[in-house]
């Protein structure tokens, strides 16, 4: 067998956070989540709902499938990924749930733009997600591997601005040649390329075979240039690894600073998930915007994310992680409020004219915010669990974070759920984020900001 050098390696791990980032970038946050949420409300309409009900009901249908994805990730998360620190062999179950992620995104092209096939598409957006996610719980627990402990996470954040430079390129194909606008051209005044027919909504469907192809061209540097490595000593059982996690997780009651920030981040990075995953939703079914219209929002979101994670770092190392983390939480609970209490007829309760620009000038601001202090409190984030980690113990550590970042993923798509059910408004639904926000910021308060190694 042909050796891989180091080097190689490294690289074939960044092309797959490269290859996978566009179904998070394209498929849940900007043109298939908004694309599902107006042919939903429109279907309902045509059954008889009032508009605000329709989009209500929309948004309803959006976050029980996320709810649902959610559940199975966080119940499951915990022994897949116990299975990848205590299983000699990764690679056989990326492949498996690589070929979930494929087909699930492949599934999405049969999307009707009648709607007659709603629930059928949720399950076939379910798969390639629950296959997205488990597959990377196994891709990152070859991070170690990769590298000596203190380039370790040099590694880990450059494949992380890697992928999510995959996600923007991939969204600018996406609007320049493929979704179309209410008058059949793209961003840029073309026909959907390939023949594709607009009044037919192909440009739009054809986000899922896309994503698709993406992700199986773009594997191929993982497929090719990264191996199992060789294990020494005795191999973990996956009992033994779930038994690993269950006493680290019965250790944290010794730990409390620990306990509260793992707790507090839970709360508070489910809450930006839930930003993400309803940000494009709310953008077409509060706003009425044009998938053309959110895909810019979300490039715009990109750029300030990473302009907003430099400065944050600058930040973190001047006065530590926790004053940042408080002060995104406080920024982002903020722009909660600003999009709980503006439609496109008043802002806060002040009446707007008709067809007045403010929302729109409003909600790309809340994005360039989202997206700026979003990845500052990721990166905040990161550090602070950094302080309470012991050296001989980070991988532990780092899989209760990961652990914790996972158990609530339903929560916040839960919540919105039953917000928009009972309001019956989907710009209402979304209050509920403030509430975990808020949560998060309290569990703080017992977290020591110089951190606690144990």
């Amino acid at each position: 067998m042909v050796q891989v050098s180091a080097r190689k390696r490294i690289w074939g791990w960044w092309f797959f956070d490269w290859a996978s980032q566009p179904y998070h970038t394209l498929l849940v946050t900007f043109v298939f989540s908004p694309f599902f949420a107006a042919v939903a409300a429109d279907h309902f309409m045509a059954l008889g709902a009032g508009a605000e009900a329709a989009k209500a009901e929309a948004q309803t249908l959006w976050s029980r499938c996320l709810t649902l994805t959610g559940l199975t990730i966080g119940l499951l998360a915990p022994f897949v990924g116990a299975m990848a620190d205590g299983s000699g062999r990764k690679l056989p179950w990326i492949g498996g749930f690589s070929a979930l992620y494929v087909l699930g995104a492949l599934g999405l092209w049969f999307m009707d733009p009648g709607g007659s096939n709603l629930y059928l598409m949720l399950i076939s957006f379910g798969v390639g997600f629950i296959g997205a996610e488990f597959a990377a719980i196994f891709v990152n627990a070859q991070l170690p591997s990769l590298g000596k402990r203190d380039a370790v996470g040099a590694i880990s954040g450059s494949g992380f601005a890697f992928g999510y430079l995959g996600g923007v390129l991939s969204l600018f194909i996406m609007l320049l040649l493929f979704v179309e606008q209410a008058n059949g051209k793209t961003l840029i005044g073309l026909d959907p390329i390939f023949g594709l027919d607009a009044a037919a909504r192909e440009g739009t469907r054809a986000v899922g075979p896309i994503v698709a192809l993406w992700f199986v061209i773009f594997m191929l540097p993982y497929a090719l240039w990264v191996r199992d490595p060789a294990v020494s000593g005795r191999r973990l059982s996956p009992g033994q690894a779930v038994g690993r996690v269950v006493q680290s997780v019965k250790a944290l009651r010794h730990r409390k600073s620990l306990a509260a920030f793992l707790a507090g981040s839970m709360l508070y990075r489910d809450a930006l998930n839930g930003l993400y995953a309803f940000g494009g939703v709310y953008a077409r079914l509060v706003l009425e915007w044009e998938i053309t219209q959110i895909g810019v929002f979300g490039i715009i979101a990109a750029i300030s994310a990473a302009a907003f994670s430099w400065l944050g770092g600058i930040a973190d190392r001047r006065f530590g992680p926790k004053p940042v983390i408080v002060t995104a939480i406080l920024v982002l609970m903020a722009v909660c409020a600003v999009v709980v209490g503006m439609s496109r007829e008043q802002l806060f309760g002040i009446p707007l004219a008709a067809g007045s620009p403010v929302p729109d000038a409003v909600f790309f601001i809340c994005g360039v915010l989202i997206g700026g202090f979003g990845g500052i409190l990721q990166a905040a984030s990161r550090t602070l669990m950094v302080r309470h980690t012991a050296s001989h113990a980070a991988a532990e550590s780092f899989g209760l974070y990961g652990l914790s970042g996972r158990a609530t993923a339903f929560l916040a798509p839960l919540l919105i759920g039953i917000a928009t059910t009972i309001s019956e408004s989907a710009r209402l639904g979304m209050a509920p984020l403030i509430v975990l926000f808020v949560l998060g910021l309290l569990l703080l308060g017992w977290v020591r900001a110089e951190g606690d190694q144990g």
